[in-house]
């Protein structure tokens, strides 16, 4: 599959792995309005391409991310008008979570993570980090409000955790340390320089199962996290009937028995995402 020509991105695939990199480490992976815009292009193009079963999501240079361009706002006459609308109604396009990709997705953090950058640590699958990470959200530290991804990140770790990194804004960075303590990342890469190494290896595990299995997997687990315990299980139960009579529910136990890798149906392009 060819992917698109991006300016503030990187799209590859290196085997079954499909890797998302932003890249503009020079303003430190801000994210310019037109970079918002090619997100919503890069994750629905990796999620359609049939060769890739598991996305990687890192940055460039020194930063993973650090939210919204705040240079471009104070100087392009625009300022957070410009997103207003698509905020209004929820319209938002820039996250795995936003797209609907049921692909799994991995966040490999490097380097300063702030801000809007916690958008794509609240809506990976999976969350790793170099050992020299930080993360801090300074928001009200320059006017802002914190909310969406604050909120996706109290599913994910302790409430009073979020809030702390809420209301110091700025003023206090957390460690790598800290973040795997209180359960926002599950690896700490050491040292640093591994941390693609270390999401690639990863990845390729992850890749080793079965797609359809993982795509139903994933949208019953998300799918709890939106409704109550009994709505959540019967949903679940419609997802795990869904891969009844699937060949890779043959294939898994086939290969098993006969000391083999699986050879799972390779999805088409768009297959496993309603």
């Amino acid at each position: 599959m060819t992917y698109s020509t991006f300016d503030c991105l990187k799209v590859e695939r290196h085997g079954p792995v499909g890797w998302l990199i932003n890249n503009r480490p020079d303003q430190l992976n801000a994210m310019s309005a037109h970079m918002r815009d090619e997100f919503a292009v890069a994750w629905t193009e990796l999620d359609a391409d049939p060769e890739v079963r598991v996305i990687v999501h890192t940055g460039e240079g020194r930063a993973f991310q650090t939210g919204v361009d705040v240079t471009e706002i104070a100087t392009d006459g625009q300022g957070m008008q410009r997103y207003r609308e698509s905020m209004e109604h929820f319209d938002v396009h820039f996250t795995s979570w936003h797209q609907q990709v049921w692909k799994p997705v991995i966040t490999a953090v490097n380097g300063i993570c702030a801000g809007g950058g916690f958008h794509w640590v609240a809506d990976a699958d999976i969350v790793i980090a170099a050992s020299d990470a930080q993360f801090f959200d300074p928001h009200v530290s320059v006017g802002q409000v914190v909310s969406i991804e604050a909120i996706g990140l109290m599913r994910k770790m302790p409430v009073e955790a979020v809030m702390r990194m809420a209301f110091v804004g700025r003023h206090e960075r957390m460690s790598a340390q800290r973040a795997y303590e209180l359960g926002m990342v599950s690896q700490i890469v050491d040292p640093p320089e591994q941390l693609r190494e270390a999401a690639q290896e990863l990845a390729e595990k992850v890749a080793k199962n079965s797609p359809a299995a993982m795509a139903a997997t994933k949208r019953a687990l998300w799918g709890a996290l939106e409704v109550g315990l009994t709505d959540a299980c019967k949903a679940g139960a419609q997802e795990l009937v869904s891969m009844w009579g699937h060949p890779d529910q043959a294939e898994g136990p086939a290969a098993f028995a006969e000391k083999r890798e699986p050879r799972w149906r390779s999805p088409g392009a768009g297959e496993g995402v309603g």
